[in-house]
């Protein structure tokens, strides 16, 4: 374990887990969050193109020669986290960037609408939306991958199983960091976690999903995945930390994805944070683990 990591963790500790008490305040939570996020510069030779087509907005990640875009090339959709009530694709440029430049590929990042002002379905509306998008404008199914941390993996694997429902053609595979599958907050890792889990309180997390779900279970399956049909999907890569609250989130899911019959790649990676993704290229972990996570989405679109 870095020393990097143990930094990482005692500022998490002292700076962030206090503001998941009792779910979170929303705008309290936004204004840390605005002050905080990593908002690098794109990497030479790459750009960053706003795209703003009513009601889907996001942001392209995309190689400065890209003046035609060959969209046969294929193309990875992001998913940023943040509980579905904070975060953008800007505060996840650290994660985007990596992959663009990791794979090759270009990268759209959703900029999905936010909970409470706009609770489920709005963000899996905008994710199947965005999807079809890519599709409409030339991007083949078989050259997508869908990709998300935290609130953003949940919508991801959410997003998955709509199309599947709605018999839209799938992607080439999905990558989930840390998702939240389990926005009833039933896995034992809540309890067991909380005392090492440096960024969140695990027996509020439940309130926190409120933010989203407003009236809506808890379980309905495209809230929260972990509830869902998982069969006839395409491939998974999924990464989680062990000492992580939302560490059974993970788990259960890929469990249940594979008693379905749904290949899944699973790492638990020890002592680390809650998408730890977030602190790269400064955590050497983070580094290797979006490696890995690269590795698999040049591999699906082959």
């Amino acid at each position: 374990m870095s020393w990097q990591n143990s930094v990482v963790k005692a500022f998490l500790r002292w700076r962030i887990k206090p503001l998941s008490k009792d779910g979170g305040d929303v705008e309290r939570v936004r204004a840390v969050g605005r002050r905080l996020a990593l908002k690098p510069r794109p990497p030479r030779g790459w750009r960053v193109r706003e795209l703003l087509l009513p009601p889907l907005k996001g942001e392209w990640i995309e190689p400065e020669s890209d003046v035609e875009p060959d969209l046969g090339a294929g193309a990875v959709l992001y998913f940023h986290g943040g509980g579905y009530f904070f975060y953008s694709p800007q505060t996840h440029r650290p994660i985007t960037f990596a992959i663009a430049t990791g794979t090759g590929a270009r990268v759209f990042a959703l900029d999905y609408r936010l909970a409470p002002e706009n609770r489920f379905p709005a963000a899996l509306d905008d994710a199947v939306e965005a999807y079809r998008r890519l599709i409409i404008d030339g991007v083949p199914a078989r050259r997508i991958v869908i990709a998300g941390d935290s609130a953003g993996g949940g919508l991801a694997l959410a997003t998955l199983v709509s199309l599947r429902d709605h018999g839209d053609p799938l992607p080439a595979g999905a990558v989930l960091f840390s998702p939240w599958t389990d926005l009833a907050a039933t896995g034992a890792s809540l309890e067991a976690n909380t005392a090492g889990d440096p960024m969140f309180i695990g027996p509020d997390i439940g309130k926190g999903a409120l933010h989203y779900l407003g009236d809506m279970p808890a379980t309905n399956p495209l809230a929260s995945p972990l509830y869902a049909d998982l069969s006839g999907l395409p491939p998974l890569f999924v990464q989680a930390s062990t000492i992580e609250v939302l560490l059974d989130d993970s788990m259960r899911a890929v469990e249940k994805a594979r008693a379905a019959g749904t290949e899944v790649i699973f790492k638990a990676w020890p002592g680390l944070p809650h998408v730890w993704h977030l602190f790269t290229p400064y955590l050497p972990e983070a580094r290797a683990a979006l490696s890995e996570a690269n590795a698999f989405i040049r591999s699906r679109l082959v």
